[in-house]
């Protein structure tokens, strides 16, 4: 634990690699960074911003980070944080960030938010995945290039994640051999559709409102991907307000069936869930895989 003297000079000197000049501090705060890293309010002579910061050993997470933030800033159809800089100083790694002052909602948040996010989703390339890997949580995710979107579902969600399951001893063989049976069935299920610009860990804790009352994303795993596995996610882990979906809809129609399909996307974020936290997240996987094998 390094001390409050140690942690000013780190913040000093990210703050002159990042702005080019002295910046004082003024205060900070220790704010949640979630279980990976470490964050801070910082109240400077140039501003209010947000740092986080890690022991330098997931290479390339917050590069990765910045330049998904970067990816969806440029797609102008909801707001995220300004990146101010990004990389290493002695052994730990940091990514600094503009400071959003979290407000309340303002009348309307939730059509807003579902109608941005349904433009965001008609931003497309011809292949699914990315120019580079991120990450989701800690754990690597990749983004090799696929033109079918089915392909790259199975190949670079679903197999790769129930196969550290089986690695790590989180599930037997015979419990892997189910998505093999799956995947058989996937063609008859899941829509072929254009690839979208997702965010990519699309939770409630991974959007805030800022001071005008209107919807800002954080912590990003960008790639094209199918855009209904971005909707499933949302309701994964509680929801969003029903005039999110409504509002979506409206500007973005899914095919006809999305909520019979819908669970088959989240076995991906479910089995990120085993991997990185343990068994029990796993009835929730085998819950889905009954549903759809009987």
């Amino acid at each position: 634990m390094i001390s409050g003297e140690e942690q000013i000079q780190f913040f000093e000197r990210v703050l002159f690699e990042s702005l080019g000049k002295e910046t004082n501090i003024n205060s900070f705060d220790f704010v949640s960074g979630g279980c990976i890293n470490n964050a801070v309010k910082l109240n400077t002579s140039q501003g209010t911003f947000f740092i986080k910061w890690n022991i330098y050993e997931l290479e390339g997470m917050f590069e990765a980070e910045a330049k998904g933030l970067q990816i969806l800033q440029e797609a102008q159809e909801i707001g995220v944080p300004q990146v101010y800089g990004v990389g290493q100083k002695e052994d730990k790694a940091y990514l600094l960030l503009e400071f959003i002052s979290s407000s309340v909602q303002k009348k309307g948040f939730w059509e807003d938010f579902g109608a941005s996010l349904a433009c965001l989703h008609q931003h497309s390339q011809p292949y699914f995945g990315l120019d580079f890997d991120n990450y989701i949580g800690s754990l690597p995710q990749n983004n090799q290039k696929l033109e079918d979107g089915l392909d790259f579902f199975i190949e670079k969600r679903l197999k790769i994640q129930s196969g550290l399951a089986l690695y790590n001893e989180q599930i037997d063989k015979s419990f892997h051999q189910k998505f093999q049976a799956l995947y058989e069935k996937l063609p008859d299920i899941l829509p072929k559709e254009n690839a979208s610009l997702l965010h990519g860990d699309l939770w409630s804790g991974n959007y805030m409102v800022n001071s005008e009352g209107k919807p800002m994303l954080i912590d990003p795993a960008v790639y094209y991907g199918n855009r209904e596995a971005e909707i499933a996610f949302t309701r994964l882990f509680g929801g969003f307000e029903e005039a999110f979906y409504t509002a979506y809809q409206e500007e973005y129609p899914f095919e006809k069936g999305f909520e019979d399909r819908m669970d088959i996307y989240n076995l991906y974020p479910l089995l990120v869930h085993v991997n990185l936290f343990g068994s029990g997240y796993l009835s929730g996987v085998e819950r889905i895989l009954k549903k759809y094998l009987g």
